[in-house]
């Protein structure tokens, strides 16, 4: 492990990281908006844990493969594209939800949500990604000094730490995006704003499609 200056470095780089919104600060604010904090801190873990997946498939040489291998990076790329759009297309044609009634003295939100699929959501739209991987694998190893004996070991705690770390970060993305949606006017323009989410999910997806492995 790096010593407490390299530590705290490393702490302040993922939080400022985290805080950067993206496909997965996408994912978690829509999903606040429509259901309320607690379905956007489940779509947070849902992300936490596709990034743990990455972390561990680092720490074993996976995404070193995927970052060396042009086939599997163009495979993962297409396929984390193609959900991405598809949740884009989803929320862009997606019906004005209608109020369950009594539930908006409980949460004000539009509907209740199906935790399990916010869940599943989350995790598809980060281990899907493989820009997330080679993240993991540019960003990690330089918090990991060279005369390391296990530098697997080493990769997958400062990984954990980094995701213990983004959860955080991701529940105040939840929390601020609940607290709007007690807002009248957020709930009316409700429907806009799964447009405005959808198109964006979509330029994410067609961005992630062009992209070239970073390490290439």
């Amino acid at each position: 492990m790096p010593d407490a200056q390299h530590l705290a470095l490393f702490i302040a780089a993922g939080l400022l990281l985290n805080l950067t919104p993206g496909p997965d600060v996408l994912y978690i604010v829509s999903n606040a908006l429509r259901s309320g904090t607690r379905a956007g801190v489940v779509a947070g873990l849902g992300v936490t844990a596709g990034c743990f997946v990455h972390v561990f498939a680092a720490a074993v040489g996976v995404s070193a493969l995927l970052a060396a291998s042009a086939t599997a990076f163009t495979v993962l790329k297409w396929a984390g594209a193609g959900y991405l759009v598809w949740v884009g297309v989803k929320l862009l044609f997606a019906k004005a939800p209608a109020q369950v009634p009594g539930f908006a003295l409980r949460n004000p939100a539009y509907e209740p949500a199906d935790l399990w699929a916010v869940f599943r959501g989350g995790f598809l739209t980060n281990v899907l990604n493989p820009k997330v991987a080679i993240f993991f694998l540019a960003f990690v190893p330089q918090f990991i000094a060279p005369e390391t004996e296990h530098k697997a070991l080493a990769f997958v705690l400062l990984g954990t730490l980094f995701n213990i770390n983004s959860v955080a970060v991701n529940s105040a993305w939840a929390a601020g995006a609940g607290w709007m949606a007690r807002h009248g006017a957020v709930q009316r323009g409700m429907h806009w704003l799964d447009r405005t989410a959808g198109a964006m999910f979509i330029a994410f997806g067609l961005r992630l499609a062009v992209a070239d492995n970073p390490n290439r």
